[in-house]
């Protein structure tokens, strides 16, 4: 992992529906080469906060960079970066997957010679030969999340977002998946990915965070938790259900172990993000719903 160079930056991020605070004061750095999994039970926050870096919502306070482009004020150039899958996949009914591949390279700009071999190399990737002329509406879930993924990495984005990647996938794709995601991280690239899979995490992640009501209670890395004593005869399973409990326990309060800012990722790595500017007052109407709600706005 190349820890010096920040790919997303969240700072002071706030986002609230009405009186519920749904993502509070987030402030997080991803870097260039690594595989971060974001953690947390039902309505803590993660699918929120995704959204919000992907541009399905603004947050109401605070900002949010990829690569340096605020989501905000430049969301075509951040857009660009990112390759998004979200929990649920979504194609369109009435087109073949190789239409609809077609269809998501065209907006990427890509051009025509482009398009057909970035779409062969996808195909043969995530083995979809055998129904890539078929409409997408007689695909299987696990059908439709491997197009998905096919269609996200066509313009071979540096930011890769998954929300829930695994959901549907059978064995032979889930060990995929994990493949490409190591794969892309050693090459340099970020793969953020929110998941109840825990197993997943502990296998792939470089590090983890941990949110719950909204707020961001833990940052490392497994190593590092070994090392500051925090997985003594414990998992993963075992480390997030005591943290978890542990705020349940303390009302919101921060519990023993190491809050998210005081874990460093690298002694050369930077611990605080630089000055920000506020975000824009007055936000269009956001697109969609979320149901990651957190807890009432005092």
């Amino acid at each position: 992992m190349n820890s010096c160079i920040p790919m997303v930056e969240f700072s002071h991020v706030r986002r609230t529906f009405g009186r519920t605070v749904a993502v509070d004061d987030l402030s997080l750095t991803l870097y260039r080469g690594e595989v971060f999994a974001f953690l947390g039970p039902n309505g803590a926050g993660k699918t929120t906060t995704i959204k919000m870096l992907v541009g399905l919502l603004q947050p109401s306070q605070g900002t949010i960079r990829v690569a340096g482009y605020d989501v905000v004020q430049h969301p075509r150039q951040a857009a660009q970066l990112i390759g998004y899958v979200p929990d649920e996949p979504f194609l369109y009914d009435k087109l073949t997957g190789r239409e609809f591949l077609e269809f998501i390279a065209r907006i990427r700009g890509m051009s025509p010679q482009q398009i057909q071999a970035r779409i062969a190399q996808q195909a043969e990737l995530f083995e979809l030969a055998d129904f890539l002329n078929q409409l997408t509406e007689t695909y299987s879930h696990g059908m439709k999340q491997r197009m998905v993924f096919a269609s996200v990495l066509l313009h071979d984005p540096p930011l890769l977002v998954a929300d829930e990647p695994m959901v549907g996938l059978d064995p032979k794709s889930v060990r995929l998946v994990k493949d490409l995601m190591r794969t892309r991280a050693a090459e340099g690239k970020t793969v953020f990915i929110s998941t109840h899979t825990l197993a997943l995490a502990e296998e792939i992640a470089d590090r983890i965070g941990v949110i719950h009501r909204g707020r961001l209670i833990f940052v490392g890395s497994l190593s590092q938790m070994h090392q500051q004593g925090l997985m003594q005869d414990k998992n993963l399973e075992d480390f997030f259900l005591e943290l978890t409990n542990g705020q349940e326990q303390s009302s919101g309060s921060k519990i023993a172990f190491q809050p998210a800012a005081s874990v460093p990722t690298d002694p050369a790595a930077p611990s605080e993000l630089g000055e920000q500017k506020p975000a824009p007052a007055g936000f269009p109407k956001e697109h969609g719903d979320d149901s990651q709600l957190g807890h009432p706005s005092p």
